[in-house]
């Protein structure tokens, strides 16, 4: 293919209020935080309520909801027609504060699924920790409903949830039925496409901006927990390539495979036929496909869709790219 319609198309971020927000993601985003706590970034997405907007090129203003629905087989390529939407949710967060204690229903849980959502299995990669940086992440062994119970009760949750305090570069895996929350740091994160949540536990606090608690879900928050998941702690990434960059594989389930590239050497990105979603964590570069160059720098999320195959990335400096792939059904 010597021309192609598409190429690698940037998205503008929709920014979250959350309580639970800070600052920090001025420190990643050039587009202007508004005023107030932002929890969330969503960096990629494809909800009814929020969908992303292209930010430049012939299919500036497009939203992805309408690029998957006019362009599916250019989007997707292979996995054209395998999905209602495109089935993946990207964020960067800051928390500040800690989140509430919460869990996510798996896909097999219909009953706790609102019409259109699905299961929500998630991971982390931190990108940024402060002095009280902390992940929960699943429950201390032996923990059973009649513990939880109890600890929501005495307002003791805490003492058996598992943690461990994160280091830049970790990458933790929170399947669907894992309790789970964080503290005090700036996350990528990549997820189903799903906005369900249910909250077990918010540390006893009120809502500035409603003057409230939020609301808990205790009920459905213990029917989805799977009790099995505990003491969860950063994943060992497994080395893909050494040369001529560092190149590792941190996830790989049914949901989404992604790598992280670090160095500062051309190398490609993007695979035949599929879909591919980059994510520059650190530093700048150029994305090259068919002899064209886009400039990409450190918070800019790409997708290229399966229409331009492969493409090169030719780093100035250092780069540090996460790259996402998502299995066939």
């Amino acid at each position: 293919m010597s021309e192609t319609t598409f190429y690698p198309l940037f998205f503008k971020p929709i920014y979250q209020y959350r309580l639970w927000g800070g600052r920090r993601l001025e420190h990643l985003l050039t587009e202007p935080l508004p005023e107030g706590p932002v929890g969330e970034a969503w960096i990629l997405s494809d909800r009814e309520d929020h969908s992303s907007v292209v930010s430049e090129g012939l299919f500036a203003g497009y939203t992805l909801t309408q690029l998957f629905t006019q362009y599916p087989e250019s989007v997707m390529g292979k996995l054209a027609g395998d999905f209602d939407k495109f089935p993946l949710l990207l964020k960067f967060l800051d928390c500040k504060e800690v989140l509430s204690v919460q869990v996510h229903p798996s896909d097999d849980q219909v009953q706790y699924i609102p019409k259109g959502d699905t299961g929500k299995t998630e991971a982390w990669v931190v990108l940024e920790t402060g002095d009280k940086a902390l992940i929960y992440s699943g429950l201390k062994k032996g923990t059973d409903e009649a513990d939880l119970r109890k600890a929501l009760d005495e307002h003791k949750v805490a003492d058996y949830l598992h943690s461990f305090t994160p280091k830049v570069g970790d990458g933790v895996f929170i399947r669907s039925g894992t309790v789970h929350t964080l503290t005090d740091v700036v996350v990528f994160e990549v997820q189903e496409n799903s906005d369900t949540t249910y909250r077990l536990y918010d540390w006893d606090r009120v809502d500035a901006k409603t003057g409230k608690p939020r609301e808990l879900d205790v009920d459905k928050a213990i029917a989805c927990i799977d009790f099995s998941l505990t003491d969860i702690g950063p994943v060992k990434p497994r080395v893909v390539e050494l040369k001529p960059d560092l190149r590792e594989k941190l996830f790989d389930n049914e949901h989404f495979v992604l790598w992280r590239t670090q160095g500062n050497k051309e190398f490609t990105a993007g695979a035949q036929d599929e879909p591919r979603i980059l994510v520059c964590i650190e530093g700048k570069g150029d994305i090259v496909s068919y002899g064209n160059k886009y400039a990409i720098k450190k918070g800019d999320v790409v997708l290229i869709p399966a229409e331009i195959d492969e493409v090169s990335i030719v780093p100035q400096g250092n780069i540090n790219l996460i790259e996402i792939a998502i299995p066939e059904v």
